[in-house]
């Protein structure tokens, strides 16, 4: 997903940059590594059009991370859809596979992980199914994700369970400011990372 405002951040989030290449595709390049297919959903398709990934817009407009939710599932083959925030830069894939069990043997639709009272939303799974209730929601006027989870079938890791993945929770770390992506960088360029270069599609 990179349709956000990105306003404490001064610039748009999709375009953080690893050296010269866009961390969002590098995260593309990683994924596709155990899906078939990986979408990209953002307001300035053009910067992708020679990238390997299928770019989409919101059809909903103005309506938030579900607005982004609702065209990836619309768009996607598989029954289930891994959704990953472009300001998440630490990607576990270990994680992702586990949580892709746990959606399809549960059959719910979405699977998110608890932290503490909060929930976190991305670097989650959610059903094709959802379409048409998503689209319902939006539609009605309401826009809060978490409350639309609370009124699905909705299959929740333990916070306990996720940290023997990542015990720092550093595979949900959002990068809201300049400040964060500094840190981020001056770490080593968090980790899990893949920095093998990219095609050019990918450059700046």
């Amino acid at each position: 997903l990179a349709g956000g405002k990105s306003r404490r951040m001064g610039f748009d989030k999709q375009f953080l940059q690893v050296k010269d290449h866009y961390l969002l595709c590098r995260h593309g390049e990683r994924l596709a590594t155990i899906f078939d297919q990986v979408i990209v959903v953002t307001n300035t398709p053009d910067r992708y059009r020679d990238t390997p990934f299928v770019v989409v817009s919101d059809e909903l407009k103005h309506k938030g991370p579900l607005g982004g939710i609702h065209i990836g599932l619309k768009t996607a083959r598989s029954r289930n859809v891994y959704f990953l925030a472009c300001d998440m830069p630490n990607i576990n894939l270990d994680y992702i596979r586990f949580m892709q069990r746990c959606v399809i043997e549960s059959r719910a639709s979405a699977c998110v992980t608890r932290f503490g009272d909060w929930i976190e939303p991305f670097n989650a799974f959610y059903s094709r199914v959802l379409v048409s209730a998503v689209l319902d929601y939006l539609e009605s006027g309401r826009h809060s994700l978490f409350q639309f989870l609370k009124t699905r079938d909705t299959f929740y890791v333990s916070e306990t369970e996720a940290r023997h993945f990542s015990p720092d929770w550093q595979m949900f770390l959002n990068l809201n400011t300049r400040e964060d992506f500094e840190k981020w960088r001056s770490l080593g360029l968090g980790h899990g990372v893949d920095h093998s270069a990219s095609g050019d599609s990918c450059r700046r």
